[in-house]
Order: structure tokens, then C-alpha cells, then sequence
């Protein structure tokens, strides 16, 4: 009895503690949590701020943006802000996490390239507020207001993609934003189409991956799948396709869609500036691959496609223009391209009537059959044969022929000059042998200059091929060229500085008012403005202002031709756009003298009416008296000569017959 009354006392007395600690603790509630309307009267104001690491960072919630929002219509602030236990907390709270709700979302960005990035130290790269905006008013997809409402991605993303100094971290060019608003997809979503491709329907939304990585939907082997999505039907023609099947196959050098289409910037196959246009298809998009020699290497496959597709009448009438004529896609097809030996193809020998009479109805087997890469080297039909040996015959008769027409006539035209100038007996020296020297290697080295500069500015030209000398060879020459034309200009200072004659020549040269007369006088004396013809002293206006204008050349043509032959030293030394300055300068001086030269400086010697066929002084230095009183005939100090057999005492046939008084020898 006593063992039962020392338990009993112990046990009564835990029962009433216990009891009255569970009847404290019943009667002891936990404070209620701040309601939206609480946290908002303190929020609600424009001007609440906090200080985070030294900036003032804004803490106002729009409450009518919060109200409209996904978040404000199904959560309160302590929701997920859940550290707030009171309306006045003293404590900051902590930063939430959207992965609390949105696991797997956070979970895909946490493998995308933007996570990456940001765990890199970028600090520019895309957070879910930059996409999807502040959680506090934040707006589902299908709202038009989102910022991932399907009308407004491509400025979601535009707005760091868009940006130089954002992309500049990655690598990246901004102009992919400037080429989607421009491509065909971009001008679709601006007119309001739901269906057409933003962003992400290419790159994904929350796991975007570098185009580098295997899994990512622009990885090259996955792009027929990507834009499958969109164009279904395409996309399976392409996969049976040579083209998908060696996609599929892991070869890097079969193209994808984007390799024939464009990336961002791909436009409707009817606009001229698209890559697979009419006129673009045959030139450009599949040129890139068809045209070398690396498929021939690597895989057997012919070379030279565009070329020979060029020189066809079909390739000619391309680059003339035509839109209906036929290109690469309008024989091998477009997406279902096959090789001429599977029978599916639009080119195998079942099918090439069909495809042909596309353009050309009525066409049979035996049409067909003829060749559309013209000079293809593979090709060794009789046909082939036949057109070479033709080639070959036609070429050997141009020569022959031509060659014999051109020789015939050089004799006669000979003849006949050598005639005509003897019978013009009186003639006066009007370029001394040393200025005739000077003048042919200037001619020499500065029509050698001219071929030289412009094989390299046009190598597809006619002159670059006639050439053939190859870079090396060409470089050379110009700068001999370059070495002769300097070496003779600073002869000629020379000369005029030191000899009486040349001296004479510079005072002779400089330019007066009386030039701007006679210029005036004489084009109205051709006008038919006057009966006067004027006179000119031993140089006129025209030959004054081509003589300066070469001065001037040479000395621009030799400063920039000599820092660009010395570009190494001058662009350690300066700037290196004053070599872009200085390619700019000897390009437009170089076309501006050859055309002064054709149309001022050769219609002076060879078009003239009055020197036919060509003035003779650049040749043996003489004029005839008659013409040189005609063009000069205030000079009194010229040099009488007279023609050999002649005699000087009798005055000579017709005009020739006029006598001057010699005033100086040369």
C-alpha cells in the first residue's frame, strides 16, 4: 500500500503540469498574418526605397498592376515572402526564389546557356524577371500585355539581344534582332500572325542552349527537326532527302535548312534579296558548296556546277535578269533533292522529259538528253568531243583570220602614213629626244601601272585575265612600274630646274588669265558663237591644265603608293585607317587619270580631226608648220626643219608653203 501511494503522488503531479501547460499554450494564438491591403499602404508609395550595397533600389508595388497580375489574383505577399510575420517587419526579408513554385522551370533554366552565363559573373545575362517581368505584375502567356505573350518576344528578347555593348560579353552581334524584324517571320508576327516563329519556337524558353550543343534545337543535325515543327511536310521531304540523309549521317558539310534559307534573316523565296531566290539559288546558295572542289575531294561529287551551269543559255539569261528561267531548283527540286541515279529524282533518265517539259512542251526523251552544265570537264559523249574539236578549229581560225585582216591593213595604213607625211615638207621640232624619252616611259610605265592596279581592284575583269601572271608576278611589276614612273617624274624636275630648255618649258607651261580667255574664245568659236578663232602661244589652256593635272597626280599617286608599299612601317606608326585613307585616295586618283587620259589626252593625239591619224610628235618630236601655226600661232620661236629630198629654198606644196624665221635652236 505504501509502494502504490509513493507512485500515485509523482504521476497526479505530471498530469496537472501537463494540463496546465496545454491549457496555457490553447489559450496563447499566433499573430495573424499582414494581408495584401496592409502591406500595400506602406508599399503602395512611389517613393519607398532600400539601400542594397550602396544603391537606392525601389520597393513600390503598383497595387493595380499587383491586382491584374497572375500572382496578385491567386497568392498574397506572404505567399512568398513567407519570413514576414508582420506588417511592420524590422528585418529585410529574404530573397525569394521563383523555384519554390516552379521547379521544373528553374530546374531547365539551371542548364541553359543565360544560367551559365550568369554564373560566369555576366551580369547582363537574362534572370526570369528580365524575360517575364516583376513578379508583382506578372502576366500569364496568353495575355497580349506579357512580355511573353507570343506578339511580344521578339522585343522580350530584343532587349538584350538587340543590344551591342550586352552582346559584346558573349561574342555575339546584335544584328540578329535588326535580321529577324526584317525576315520573313518577323514581318508575319508584326502583322499579327499567331502562328508565325518567334524565338523561342527555334531556341526553347527556359533551357535556351548554345547552338554548339548537341541537344540544343539549333544544333545543325536538329534544325530539319526545329523547323518541322512549323513546316512538317518540308521537313520530311528534306530528311529522305541526299541532303538529310547526310545530315542524318553526321556529315558537317551537307546543309541544313538554315545553310540554304538564312538564320534569322530568311525572307520569302520571291524577294530578290532572299538566298533562294531566282537569280541567288544558282550564283550563291548552292555555288557555296557545288562550285569548289572539297565535295569532289571528299566525296566524288563534280565541282564546278555554277560555272558551267553560267556559261548554258540558261545561266546567261539568269544573270541577265530573267525570272523564269531555269535554275538549279528547277531541276533537282528544292527540298527532295535526289542523285541522277536514284530513280525519285527529278534528273534520272525516267524523268528528265517530265522535267524538262516543265518549260518546254512537247519535249522527248532525245531533247533531254543534251547537256545543261555546258563544258562540264567530266563529260566525254560524242557530243562533248565534237563541240571541243569545233572550239578548238574556231579559235585557231579567229587568229588566223583576224590576225591576217589586222596585218593587211597595218601595211597599207603604213604605206599610205609614211606617203601623206611626205608630202609635208615643212615641219617644226616641237618635242626635243629627251622630252620624247621622258614622255615614253612615262606612257610605258604608266599604262603597265594602270593594268597592274586594276587587276587586282577587278580580278574578274578582262584585263586581269589576260594577264595571268598571278599575284606575285602582278605586284611586281606595278611596283617597277611605280620605281620607273617616280624615277622619271623627278628626272623632269630635275631637267626643267637645270637646262635653259626646260626652264623655258616651265615658264611656257604656267598657267595665266589669258588661258581663262581663250578657253571661253575657243568654245565659242566652236559653238559658232563668234567668227574669231583664237590664237595661243606655244602651249594652250587644254594642254596647260593636262600638264598640271599630271604634277598633281603624280605627286598623290607616289605618296599614297609609297605608304602602302611601306604599310607595315606606317601602321606601326600612325592610325591604321590612314592605309584605308590612303587605298581610298590611290583607287579613285588612279580611275580619275586613266579617264583623263582616254578622253582629254587621246583625243588631243589620235581623235582630233586635224592630227589624223595621230599627232606624230610623240614619235619623231616634229609638227607640221601648216598645223602648228594653226594651233600656236602666237609662238614665234619654233624650229624650222625641213623634210629630207626637200628644198628649203622653194616654198612648200599648197598650205606647207609658208617659211618661218628661226629664232633659237634646241
Amino acid at each position: 500500500m505504501r509502494i502504490v501511494r509513493s507512485l500515485f503522488a509523482p504521476g497526479v503531479a505530471l498530469t496537472l503540469l501537463l494540463a496546465t501547460a496545454s491549457l496555457s499554450a490553447a489559450g496563447k494564438k499566433d499573430p495573424p498574418k499582414p494581408t495584401v491591403d496592409e502591406c500595400l499602404a506602406c508599399h503602395s508609395d512611389a517613393g519607398l526605397t532600400h539601400e542594397v550595397n550602396g544603391k537606392q533600389v525601389s520597393l513600390h508595388v503598383d497595387p493595380e498592376a499587383f491586382k491584374n497580375s497572375i500572382h496578385g489574383s491567386m497568392f498574397t505577399c506572404v505567399d512568398c515572402h513567407s519570413d514576414v510575420k508582420s506588417a511592420a517587419h524590422e528585418t529585410t526579408p529574404k530573397k525569394i526564389s521563383c523555384a519554390s513554385c516552379h521547379a521544373d522551370q528553374q530546374a531547365a533554366y539551371d542548364r541553359s546557356h543565360h544560367a551559365q552565363a550568369v554564373a560566369s559573373g555576366n551580369s547582363n545575362a537574362a534572370t526570369c524577371v528580365d524575360c517575364h517581368g516583376s513578379p508583382h505584375e506578372l502576366l500569364p502567356a496568353s495575355d497580349p500585355k506579357s512580355r511573353v505573350s507570343h506578339a511580344n518576344i521578339p522585343a522580350t528578347c530584343g532587349a538584350c539581344h538587340g543590344q551591342k555593348f550586352v552582346m559584346a560579353d558573349g561574342g555575339q552581334s546584335a544584328q540578329m534582332v535588326a535580321s529577324y524584324g526584317q525576315s520573313v517571320h518577323g514581318h508575319a508576327v508584326a502583322n499579327g500572325s499567331a502562328k508565325a516563329a518567334v524565338c523561342t519556337d527555334c531556341h526553347g524558353t527556359h533551357e535556351i542552349l548554345d547552338a554548339k550543343d548537341s541537344k540544343s534545337p539549333i544544333f545543325k543535325f536538329n534544325v530539319p527537326q526545329t523547323c518541322g515543327k512549323c513546316h512538317d511536310t518540308i521537313s520530311k521531304e528534306f530528311q529522305w532527302s541526299i541532303h538529310g540523309r547526310a545530315l542524318a549521317q553526321g556529315n558537317w558539310q551537307a546543309p541544313a535548312c538554315t545553310d540554304c534559307h538564312g538564320i534569322h534573316s530568311i525572307k520569302a523565296h520571291t524577294d530578290p534579296n532572299s538566298p533562294v531566290s531566282a537569280q541567288n539559288v544558282a550564283q550563291a546558295t548552292c555555288a557555296r558548296c557545288h562550285e569548289g572542289v572539297r565535295l569532289s575531294q571528299e566525296f566524288g561529287v563534280a565541282g564546278r556546277r555554277e560555272t558551267t551551269y553560267l556559261a548554258s543559255y540558261h545561266g546567261l539569261a539568269s544573270k541577265l535578269g530573267s525570272q523564269v528561267v531555269a535554275n538549279c531548283a528547277s531541276c533537282h527540286g528544292t527540298h527532295s533533292i535526289f542523285p541522277s541515279s536514284d530513280p525519285r529524282s527529278t534528273i534520272h533518265a525516267s524523268h528528265l522529259a517530265r522535267t524538262c517539259g516543265q518549260c518546254h512542251p512537247g519535249v522527248t526523251e532525245k531533247f533531254a538528253a543534251s547537256k545543261v552544265h555546258v563544258d562540264a570537264p567530266l563529260s566525254a559523249d560524242i557530243g562533248s568531243k565534237a563541240v571541243r574539236w569545233i572550239r578548238k578549229f574556231y579559235l585557231g581560225m579567229i587568229f588566223a583570220v583576224i590576225g591576217g585582216m589586222l596585218l593587211h591593213n597595218f601595211i597599207i595604213w603604213r604605206s599610205k602614213v609614211i606617203a601623206r607625211r611626205k608630202l609635208q615638207q615643212t615641219f617644226i621640232t616641237r618635242m626635243p629626244l629627251r622630252f620624247r624619252i621622258q614622255h615614253a616611259a612615262l606612257l610605258t610605265s604608266f599604262f603597265l601601272l594602270v593594268l597592274t592596279g586594276f587587276a587586282l581592284k577587278f580580278p574578274d575583269s578582262w584585263f586581269a585575265s589576260m594577264l595571268t601572271l598571278g599575284e606575285h608576278m602582278r605586284g611586281l611589276l606595278h611596283r617597277i612600274a611605280a620605281v620607273v614612273l617616280i624615277a622619271v617624274s623627278l628626272y623632269h624636275l630635275f631637267d626643267i630646274a637645270i637646262t635653259r630648255a626646260g626652264r623655258q618649258l616651265a615658264r611656257d607651261l604656267f598657267p595665266t588669265l589669258d588661258d581663262v580667255r581663250g578657253a571661253w574664245q575657243n568654245l565659242s568659236y566652236y559653238l559658232g558663237l563668234t567668227s574669231q578663232k583664237p590664237e595661243f602661244a606655244r602651249f594652250n589652256y587644254a594642254e596647260k591644265a593636262e600638264y598640271w593635272a599630271l604634277v598633281w597626280g603624280m605627286f598623290v599617286m607616289a605618296g599614297t603608293g609609297i605608304m602602302l608599299w611601306a604599310k607595315v612601317i606606317v601602321g606601326n606608326r600612325l592610325p591604321r585607317w590612314w592605309l584605308d585613307i590612303a587605298t581610298a585616295i590611290h583607287l579613285y586618283e588612279a580611275i580619275l587619270a586613266t579617264l583623263a587620259i582616254v578622253v582629254w589626252h587621246f583625243y588631243q593625239v589620235f581623235f582630233d580631226p586635224d592630227v589624223y591619224p595621230m599627232n606624230w610628235a610623240w614619235w619623231d618630236g616634229k609638227m607640221t608648220l601648216h598645223h602648228y601655226r594653226e594651233e600656236h600661232g602666237l609662238d614665234e620661236t619654233p624650229v624650222l626643219e625641213v623634210a629630207p629630198g626637200a628644198d628649203a629654198s622653194e616654198p612648200a606644196p599648197e598650205a606647207e608653203s609658208e617659211t618661218v624665221e628661226v629664232k633659237h635652236g634646241q
